[in-house]
């Protein structure tokens, strides 16, 4: 099975940085665009980064200056550089990816578990 595992969530200041991770591991065939959701209390889930399989980024307006989604392929794994946070940024976030499990498969979405990500001073 693939698992997607989110070790970087946590407190912080307003105005300070935090970097989260989520690695891939599993059957793993190849994995296609990679992208960082998250969800506020009351709130729908928002997309907040995306990259794809070569790098390239888009972010939501919210975040754009301040966030920077990153992969290394080499480990299956995907970043999200989070500088001058702010309370608003307050959420569980999630990553994602689309993943092929063997090259008959199709490209399907894998949900890591989400970490809690808390911006208060």
């Amino acid at each position: 099975q693939v698992q997607l595992v989110e070790p970087g969530g946590g407190l912080v200041q307003p105005g300070g940085p935090l970097r989260l991770s989520c690695a891939a591991s599993g059957s793993i065939f190849s994995i296609n665009a990679m992208a960082w959701y998250r969800q506020a209390p009351g709130k729908e889930r928002e997309l907040v980064a995306t990259i794809t399989s070569g790098g390239s980024t888009n972010y939501a307006d919210s975040v754009k200056g301040r966030f920077t989604i990153s992969r290394d392929n080499t480990k299956n794994t995907v970043y999200l550089q989070m500088n001058s946070l702010k309370p608003e940024d307050t959420a569980v976030y999630y990553c994602n990816a689309a993943i092929k499990i063997s090259r008959w498969s199709t490209f399907r979405d894998y949900w890591g578990q989400g970490t809690q990500v808390t911006v208060s001073s």
